[in-house]
C-alpha cells in the first residue's frame, strides 16, 4: 500500500528553517493568510504540508522594521516522501543505485530513523522548492485581495505570485556550521590539493559541483600544455615559425581531454545518482505568456503561443540583430588594426623605449572594449530571448547560449584569425593573444569576485551595526543572517562561469602554438579562479537551490565544437609553416590533401555499427565479453517497438514486457562519454549483437536505459 503524507506527518511548532520567502511590503493580510494556509495545508486539501512561520513575531515587528520575511521548513516524513515523488536516486545496501521509495527505505545505505543526514541539505531545500512550485490553483479565480492576478486550475501559485510582484524572492538559507566546514576544506587554506567535490555537491547540489569538477579537471589538463610550453617558449622565443610540433600536440590534446572528461563526469553523476534519475516534467517558464487554452499533451489549462509567431520573431528580428552586432564587432576590429598600424609606424620612426611600450596599448584597449561589448551584448541577448517567448526554460537557455557563444566567439577570436590567415604575422599574433588573454583574465577576476566581495563586506558591516543597536529580545543571529542573505546578489547560474572557461579553452587550443605560455597563464588564473569562485558562492551571493544534473549539458557540445575548430585551425597553421612547406616545394596539392586527411582522421564520424579504432574523439574500440547485470533492472526492446514512458526498478519496461537481459555479448560499441574509469562501464548508447539469450532471436537490440556492466578482458572472436 502506498504511504501517504497526511497519514504520517505531524505538526511541528519549532523547526529548522531551510528556505526564506520574502513578500512585498504592501501585501494584504488576507493574501498572507491565504498563502500560509495553502503552504501548511495537507496534500489532499491542495496544500504543500510544509512548516511555515514568520521571521518576526508581532511584538518584534513593532520594534523592528516591518520585514515580510517567512521561514519554510519540512518534517522528515515530508522530505522523504518528497524524495520519492521526485525520483531521487540513492545507493542501496547491495551497492546498486535505485530511485528512493519510502516503503523500502531500510534497503538504502546509511538510512536510519535517527539519521538526519540521509538527505543532504541541498536535496532538502530542492524538495521544498519543488513542493512550493507545485502548489497549484484549484477553484480560485484570482489571488485573494488582488483581482488583477488571475488564476486558473493547475496554475502554479508561486509563479503567479512572483510574476505579480507579491513575492519578492524565495531563497535557501546557508547552514553556517556546515558552510564553515566546507570552507576549511575548500579555499580558506591555500594548498595544491583536490577540491572536496562530494562535499560541494552535498551543500550546493550537482550542477555547481559539476562546474567545479570541470574547472579542476580542465586546470589539471592544462598542466601538460604548460609544462611543454614553458621550455618551448624559452628556447624558441624569437623563431615564430617553429610551432609545428606544439601545434601537433595541441590538436591531439584539445580532442582527448573532452573525451576523458566525459568518463569522469559519468563516473561522478552515477555515484551521485543523477545519471539514472528520471527527468522531471518541465513546466512553462514564469515569463511565458499567451492566450489561455488547453495543453493537448497534459490536458491542463495554460498559456498557448503559436510556434510560427516565435519563429517569425527569431528570423525577422533576433537573427538580423545578431548579424548587425557581428558586423559592428568586425568594424571595431578594423579600428583596432588601424591603431596597431599607427603605433607600429610611430615606433619605427622614433624607436624609443616608450614607443615600444606603446605597441601594447592598442591590444589592451581592444581587450577592454571586447569585454564591454560582450557584457552589453549579453543584456541585449537576454532581452531578445525573453521577447521570443519560449515556453520552456531549457529552450530559453539553449537559444540564449547560442546567441552569446556566436557573438563572443567572433568578438574574441576574429582578430586572431585575421592576423593568422590574412596578415600572416606570427609576431603580432603572439602579442595580441598574450594581451587579450591576460587582460580578460584580470578584468574577470575584478568584476566577478573582488568588486562584489568588497560591496558585500560593506553591506555586512552595516547590518551588524543595525543588529547590535537592537533592544528587542529576538534571535539576533538568525535575524542578522536572514537580513544579510536577502540583500546578497542572486547567483544566476553557471552560464558566465562556463563561458569564461569556454573562451579560455579557445585561446589555449586555437593559437597557443605561437604563444606557448598561454596554458601557463590559464593554469595560474584557474588556481585563483577556484578560490574566487568558492568565495563568491559561500560569502558573496545567495545560496542557490540545488539542481540535479547528469552532465554539463549544452556546454559539452560547445566545447566539442571549439575542439573541432581547434583541430582545423592547428592543421591549417601546420600547413602554413615554413618547415612543412619545405617538404612540398613544388606541389601544394599534396600538402592540402595531407592536412585534410589529418583532420578527417581526428574527427571522422564512424558508422553506427562499425567501431573506428584509430579515430580520436569517437567511440573507443569495442569492449568484449560484456555481461549485463540483471540487478539493474535493464530491459531491452527491438528497434521497431515504441518506448513506453514508464519506469520499473530504474529500468524502462515495454508493452509487451520482456525479462531483464543477461548474457555475454560482443561489439558493444561503447562510447567514451558513457564509460567510467573504474572496472564498471556506466551507460551504453547503442548495442548491436546476436546472442542466444535474446528473446527475439537474432534481431538487433537497442538499449533503452542506462545500465551497469561488469567487464572482463576476454577477446571477441
Amino acid at each position: 500500500m502506498k504511504v501517504t503524507l497526511s497519514a504520517l506527518d505531524t505538526c511541528e511548532s519549532s523547526f529548522t528553517p531551510l528556505v526564506v520567502l520574502e513578500l512585498a511590503q504592501d501585501v494584504k493580510e488576507e493574501t498572507k493568510e491565504w498563502l500560509k494556509n495553502r503552504i501548511i495545508s495537507k496534500k489532499e486539501d491542495g496544500g504543500a504540508q510544509l512548516l511555515f512561520r514568520p521571521l518576526l513575531n508581532k511584538y518584534e515587528k513593532e520594534t523592528l522594521e516591518n520585514q515580510n520575511l517567512y521561514l519554510v521548513g519540512a518534517s522528515k516524513i515530508t522530505l522523504l516522501l518528497g524524495a520519492e515523488a521526485m525520483g531521487l536516486v540513492k545507493e542501496c545496501n547491495d551497492n546498486t543505485m535505485r530511485a528512493f521509495t519510502y516503503g523500502t527505505r531500510y534497503n538504502f545505505k546509511d538510512f536510519d530513523d535517527d539519521n538526519d543526514d540521509f538527505l543532504t541539505m541541498a536535496e532538502c531545500q530542492f524538495i521544498i522548492k519543488h513542493e512550493l512550485e507545485n502548489l497549484r490553483a484549484r477553484d480560485e479565480k484570482m489571488i485573494p485581495g488582488y483581482p488583477q492576478a488571475k488564476l486558473y486550475p493547475g496554475k502554479s501559485l508561486l509563479r503567479r505570485l512572483l510574476t505579480s510582484g507579491l513575492v519578492i524572492q524565495v531563497f535557501p538559507l546557508h547552514d553556517n556550521e556546515a558552510l564553515k566546514k566546507l570552507e576549511d576544506t575548500w579555499y580558506t587554506r591555500f594548498a595544491l590539493k583536490c577540491q572536496p567535490i562530494d562535499h560541494i555537491r552535498g551543500y550546493f547540489g550537482e550542477t555547481i559541483a559539476l562546474y567545479f569538477g570541470f574547472l579542476e579537471y580542465f586546470t589539471v589538463a592544462l598542466i601538460p600544455m604548460a609544462v611543454i610550453g614553458l621550455p618551448y617558449y624559452l628556447f624558441v622565443w624569437e623563431d615564430y615559425d617553429k610551432y609545428v610540433i606544439f601545434a601537433s600536440f595541441n590538436l591531439i590534446w584539445s580532442t582527448v581531454i573532452l573525451e576523458v572528461w566525459k568518463r569522469g563526469c559519468a563516473n561522478m553523476t552515477y555515484r551521485w545518482g543523477t545519471l539514472v534519475m528520471k527527468r522531471q516534467f518541465e513546466e512553462p517558464r514564469p515569463g511565458f505568456h499567451g492566450v489561455l487554452g488547453i495543453n493537448p499533451v497534459t490536458g491542463r489549462k495554460e498559456p498557448l503561443y503559436p510556434s510560427y509567431k516565435r519563429q517569425l520573431r527569431i528570423y525577422l528580428v533576433s537573427l538580423p540583430f545578431v548579424c548587425l552586432c557581428l558586423y559592428f564587432s568586425l568594424y571595431v576590429m578594423m579600428i583596432y588594426f588601424d591603431m596597431e598600424a599607427w603605433a607600429l609606424s610611430l615606433h619605427d620612426n622614433s624607436g624609443s623605449e616608450w614607443t615600444s611600450v606603446l605597441l601594447y596599448v592598442p591590444s589592451i584597449i581592444y581587450a577592454i572594449v571586447i569585454e564591454i561589448m560582450n557584457r552589453l551584448y549579453r543584456y541585449a541577448a537576454e532581452f531578445l530571448t525573453s521577447w521570443e517567448n519560449h515556453r520552456l526554460e531549457s529552450a530559453y537557455q539553449n537559444h540564449l547560449i547560442l546567441k552569446v557563444l556566436v557573438f563572443n566567439f567572433l568578438n574574441c577570436f576574429a582578430s586572431l584569425f585575421y592576423i593568422a590567415f590574412v596578415l600572416r604575422d606570427m609576431k603580432l599574433l603572439r602579442q595580441s593573444l598574450a594581451t587579450l588573454l591576460i587582460t580578460s583574465q584580470i578584468l574577470n577576476q575584478i568584476m566577478e569576485s573582488l568588486l562584489p566581495y568588497w560591496l558585500q563586506r560593506k553591506h555586512h558591516v552595516q547590518v551588524k551595526r543595525k543588529v547590535q543597536a537592537l533592544k528587542a529580545d529576538i534571535d539576533a543571529t538568525l535575524y542578522e543572517q536572514v537580513v544579510l542573505e536577502k540583500e546578497m546578489g542572486t547567483y544566476l547560474g553557471t552560464f558566465d562561469d562556463y563561458l569564461e572557461l569556454f573562451l579560455q579553452f579557445g585561446y589555449v587550443s586555437l593559437f597557443s602554438c605561437v604563444y606557448p605560455l598561454a596554458a601557463a597563464f590559464a593554469v595560474l588564473n584557474n588556481f585563483t579562479e577556484v578560490n574566487s569562485d568558492a568565495l563568491k558562492m559561500c560569502r558573496v551571493l545567495k545560496r542557490p537551490f540545488s539542481e540535479p544534473s547528469a552532465n554539463i549539458g549544452v556546454w559539452q557540445l560547445a566545447f566539442e565544437t571549439m575542439s573541432v575548430i581547434s583541430v582545423v585551425t592547428n592543421c591549417a597553421l601546420i600547413g602554413m609553416s615554413p618547415q612543412v612547406n619545405a617538404l612540398f616545394p613544388e606541389s601544394k596539392l599534396d600538402l592540402v590533401l595531407i592536412v585534410v586527411a589529418v583532420e578527417a582522421l581526428v574527427h571522422v564520424e564512424p558508422h553506427a555499427d562499425v567501431p573506428v579504432h584509430l579515430s580520436l574523439g569517437q567511440p573507443l574500440p569495442p569492449v568484449c565479453s560484456v555481461t549485463l547485470a540483471p540487478a539493474q533492472g535493464l530491459y531491452i526492446r527491438p528497434r521497431h517497438f515504441p518506448l513506453q514512458e514508464s519506469l520499473l526498478d530504474g529500468g524502462w519496461f515495454l508493452d509487451p514486457p520482456f525479462q531483464p537481459f543477461s548474457g555475454t555479448v560482443c561489439h558493444a560499441g561503447l562510447h567514451t562519454g558513457e564509460t567510467a574509469v573504474t572496472d564498471t562501464i556506466v551507460g551504453v548508447r547503442k548495442l548491436t549483437c546476436t546472442t542466444d539469450q535474446n528473446p527475439l532471436g537474432s534481431l538487433p537490440i537497442q538499449l533503452s536505459a542506462v545500465a551497469v556492466f561488469s567487464c572482463d578482458t576476454t577477446p571477441c572472436i
